[in-house]
C-alpha cells in the first residue's frame, strides 16, 4: 500500500515551521472536523478556551468526543453540509462517494447527480464485514450495480471495503491514484459512512517521518467533521474530507445517543427467521412493528444489528406490548407513542423482496399474496427492493 502513495508520506508529515508561517496568515482550523478555530462563543462551533496554545488545535467538540465519548449538538444544518458539497461542483476532480452497505439506501445522497454535476466518480461501499461472509462479493457487486442502474449512477469503479476491518484499503488507494491524474479527490458521503475513518488509515498508513499522525475525528455520532479538511498528496493537489451529509429519514436522527450503539452493527450481523402466521407481529426494539397482516403462513429474515431485541406477538396485542415499555428497550425519541408512527401498507404478489426502515435494517422474505403493514418514526425511510441476501 505504501507504494501506492510513496509521495503522499511526506506531505502527511506537517512541518512545523511552515505551518508556524500559515497560522500567521491564514484562519485556523481544527484538526479533527475542519471548523474554523474560534474563542468568542462556547455554543458556536470550532470553539477552545482563549488561553489554548498549541501547533494543531482540536475544538472542545471534538476533545470532548474523544476523551470522553460525547457529542454536542452542531448547529449546522444539512442545508448548510449540502452547500459545502456544491462547492465541489465547479472544480475538475475525483470524487470518492462511499455509500453503507448495510444502510445502502440510507446513505444515498438524494440527486448527487445533480450537486456534483458529471465529475469522475469512484463509488467505495464500505462496512463489507457486517454482511455475512457467505454472501459472496461477486454476487454482491452484481446487486449493487443493478440498485446504481435503476437510479442512473454509473460510477468509474465499485471497491467493497471496510475501514474497520482494513479490508480493501490497498484497492481504494489504489484506484484513487489510478483515476485522480493528479487532480484533487473529494471524499463525500452521507454521516456515518467511514469517510474520514478512510482517510485515517491513510494518514497512519504513511507517518514515515511523523511518529505519531494528527487523525480526523470519528465516531458512530452523526456529522462529526463539520467543514472540509485538506490534507496534501505532495504533487500540489489534496484529498479532501467533506462534511456528511444528513439525511434525515436515517432513524438514526431518531434515538438517544446511547441507543445509537445499540442500533449500529459492529459486527456481522446474524440472519434471524420467524416463522408468521397470519395476524402475528414482529417488533424491532420499540422502533418498528412489522403486522402480517393476511396470507398463508410467512417466514421472515430479519437483519438488524444483534444487539436489538426483535419480539414476536400477536397483532391484537401489538399496541398494549408497546405502551408497556418493558420489553421494547430501544425507542425513537419525539414521538408520542405507537399512534404518532407512520403506518405504510404493502400487497404483496408472487416476489422476493427486501422491506427496508433506513438506517436500521430490514426483513426478508418470498411473498406469494400477502398484506403487509409496517409502523415507524414519522420521518423515517421505508422502501421495498429486491433481496439483498
Amino acid at each position: 500500500m505504501k507504494e501506492v502513495f510513496k509521495k503522499t508520506a511526506k506531505s502527511c508529515t506537517i512541518d512545523v515551521d511552515k505551518r508556524k508561517e500559515e497560522i500567521m496568515t491564514k484562519e485556523i482550523r481544527c484538526y479533527g472536523c475542519g471548523a474554523v478555530i474560534q474563542s468568542a462563543d462556547v455554543n458556536k462551533i470550532g470553539y477552545v478556551p482563549k488561553n489554548t496554545k498549541s501547533e494543531h488545535i482540536l475544538c472542545q467538540r471534538c476533545f470532548r468526543m474523544k476523551n470522553y465519548h460525547e457529542l454536542q449538538a452542531s448547529p449546522l444544518s444539512a442545508d448548510d453540509f449540502l452547500k459545502t458539497l456544491q462547492k465541489i461542483a465547479d472544480e475538475d476532480c475525483l470524487v470518492v462517494y462511499m455509500l453503507d452497505i448495510f444502510d445502502f439506501n440510507g446513505s444515498q445522497i438524494a440527486g448527487i447527480q445533480r450537486h456534483l454535476g458529471n465529475k469522475d466518480l469512484l463509488l467505495v461501499v464500505n462496512k463489507r464485514d457486517v454482511l455475512p461472509k457467505s454472501l459472496k462479493s461477486g454476487r454482491l457487486l452484481m446487486w449493487i450495480r443493478r440498485q446504481l442502474k435503476e437510479i442512473g449512477l454509473k460510477p468509474l469503479d465499485i471497491i467493497l471495503s471496510s475501514t474497520k476491518n482494513k479490508i480493501g484499503l490497498d484497492d481504494v488507494f489504489g484506484a484513487i491514484e489510478h483515476y485522480r491524474c493528479q487532480r484533487n479527490v473529494y471524499v463525500v458521503g452521507t454521516t456515518n459512512v467511514g469517510k474520514s475513518s478512510l482517510i485515517n488509515h491513510m494518514l497512519q498508513a504513511f507517518k514515515e517521518e511523523q511518529e505519531k499522525p494528527l487523525l480526523i475525528t470519528t465516531s458512530e455520532f452523526p456529522g462529526t467533521t463539520l467543514d472540509i479538511i485538506e490534507i496534501p498528496l505532495g504533487d500540489g493537489s489534496y484529498i479532501y474530507d467533506t462534511p456528511g451529509i444528513i439525511n434525515e429519514s436515517q432513524v438514526t436522527h431518531y434515538v438517544s445517543q446511547k441507543d445509537l450503539k445499540l442500533i449500529l452493527p459492529s459486527s456481522e450481523i446474524k440472519q434471524r427467521v420467524y416463522q408468521l402466521n397470519e395476524k402475528q407481529t414482529l417488533f424491532v426494539g420499540g422502533l418498528a412493528r412489522f403486522d402480517f397482516v393476511k396470507g398463508d403462513k410467512l417466514a421472515v429474515m430479519c437483519y438488524f444489528s444483534n444487539r436489538l431485541e426483535l419480539h414476536r406477538t400477536k397483532l391484537e396485542n401489538a399496541k398494549d406490548l408497546f405502551n408497556r415499555h418493558q420489553t421494547l428497550k430501544v425507542e425513537a425519541t419525539n414521538t408520542d407513542g405507537m399512534d404518532s408512527f407512520k403506518k405504510y401498507n404493502f400487497h404483496l404478489k408472487n416476489q422476493r423482496v427486501d422491506i427496508v426502515i433506513e438506517g436500521l435494517g430490514w426483513f426478508s422474505f418470498r411473498a406469494v399474496n400477502h398484506e403487509i403493514s409496517l409502523h415507524v418514526p414519522s420521518g423515517v425511510g421505508v422502501l421495498i427492493r429486491e433481496n439483498l441476501i
